[in-house]
């Protein structure tokens, strides 16, 4: 017995799939498929986070429907999957938050916290809110930023530290480690992408066949908030050991940085929102629709407003735009463990747990039913 209908309808999927393997050469799910005889729930919940959702094997499968067995294994494996970063979130009295549109509690996060910053500059100092002298800290003290979102930031790793934990422990039960081999296999293919050729062709939308732009826009996001983020380290540095406080020239590492960031989360989020739409829905991708948007349209406002304060810093625009950003990266950190941030994660856990299991030849200790 699944603990789910979503558990159960993946588990009869995969049994047929696993009788006629046609579809074993598109991509890591069917060799870690078809290393099993039986499907836990734990299993599933594996196989459907290692899936990348390219769509090959429902274009290839001969038993889609309308055929009678009704095979739709991208669809299936996305309940799975989706449902996973629900049953994973830490805390656990949060995690209704993944079944709420998470649009509005975003932009609501955000808007409070713009708010909140745009009342304490009235209170503390009323003209720093118009000043064109492009000094960030005369807004808001360098103490109160650091310990407003540096607190934020330090939940936010906590809890996804906990659900990759508890997804870990889900897919192949405590005390086992993939080895560090299998980490730096699953580094590789995570940093490329593999899995998302879908057998070389790339991933499939409705109307013209393959595509691979969905990489490139994938690529884009995903090094974007990497750059974003080694923006800010950078400026750490500069702050804390090289005592260089901010604002910094467009030549300075963390401009460099960030402009870069910001120009990937400028392009790649909307190409993969765009690219959403265009998709065949009976891959399943309205059921996802406003997780999915919540996270891209957080990421887009992130790098939108970040690279309109760098290029509007010694304005009087300058106050309302370092409030809505610094409200919009509030927002993001917070939403990050409640939202499709965590499929990263639980993404490279699978592609971990894969690769240790290539090298090993079987399958790891099966997830736990229920």
């Amino acid at each position: 017995m699944h603990a789910t209908e979503g558990l159960a309808e993946a588990a009869r999927q995969m049994t047929i799939c696993n009788a006629c393997r046609y579809c074993e050469g598109l991509c890591a799910v069917f060799p870690a498929l078809e290393r099993r005889r039986d499907f836990a729930d734990g299993d599933l919940s594996y196989l459907a986070n290692l899936c990348h959702d390219c769509g090959a094997c429902y274009v290839d499968c001969q038993f889609a429907p309308p055929h009678e067995f009704a095979v739709n294994l991208p669809a299936a494996l996305a309940v799975v999957r989706t449902d996973s970063y629900r049953a994973h979130a830490w805390p656990a009295a949060l995690r209704p938050l993944f079944a709420r549109n998470g649009v509005a509690i975003a932009l609501l996060a955000a808007l409070g916290v713009a708010g909140f910053i745009l009342g304490f500059v009235l209170v503390h100092d009323p003209p720093a809110l118009f000043a064109t002298d492009g000094q960030f800290y005369r807004l808001m003290p360098h103490g109160w930023m650091v310990a407003l979102f540096g607190g934020v930031a330090l939940y936010a790793l906590l809890a996804l530290a906990m659900g990759c934990r508890s997804f870990w422990r889900g897919i192949c039960g405590p005390g086992r480690s993939p080895g560090w081999r299998a980490i730096g296999q699953a580094v590789r293919n995570a940093a490329a992408l593999r899995n998302l050729d879908g057998g070389g062709g790339g991933c499939h939308v409705a109307e013209d066949g393959p595509r691979d732009r969905r990489r490139l826009f994938h690529h884009l996001t995903f090094y974007g908030f990497l750059l974003c983020f080694a923006a800010t380290c950078a400026g750490t540095v500069y702050h804390y050991l090289l005592d260089m406080p901010a604002p910094y020239p467009w030549y300075q590492l963390p401009k460099l940085l960030g402009v870069a960031g910001g120009i990937g989360l400028l392009v790649g989020p909307p190409g993969l929102f765009l690219g959403k739409l265009a998709r065949d829905p009976a891959l399943g991708w309205k059921a996802r629709l406003g997780m999915d948007s919540a996270f891209l349209g957080m990421l887009f406002l992130t790098g939108l407003t970040g690279l309109l304060l760098m290029a509007f810093r010694e304005t009087s625009a300058m106050g309302i735009l370092l409030s809505v950003h610094l409200g919009m990266v509030f927002a993001l950190f917070l939403s990050l463990p409640y939202g499709k941030f965590v499929h990263g994660l639980y993404r490279f856990a699978a592609l971990a747990l894969d690769a240790h299991e290539g090298r090993a030849g079987a399958p790891a200790a099966a997830g736990k039913n229920g």
